[in-house]
């Protein structure tokens, strides 16, 4: 019988993409119009990527 190994197994592309959802998720939350303007969903998604690249670094996005 094989040793238990952990099986946790990290995509990075899938944890992003989880991470740019939840960000749009809670600015559609604070909004006070039904919808998120196009600018308002431009806007969160740059400030997320703005922030991923400051944690990841530059080579990150590649």
């Amino acid at each position: 019988m094989a040793p238990a190994r952990g099986t946790a197994v990290q995509d990075h592309v899938a944890l992003a993409e989880i991470e740019l959802c939840g960000d749009l998720i809670i600015a559609a939350s604070a909004a006070h119009e039904d919808r998120l303007s196009p600018d308002r969903i431009d806007e969160v998604l740059k400030a997320a990527e703005e922030r991923f690249l400051e944690e990841h670094g530059a080579d990150a996005a590649r």
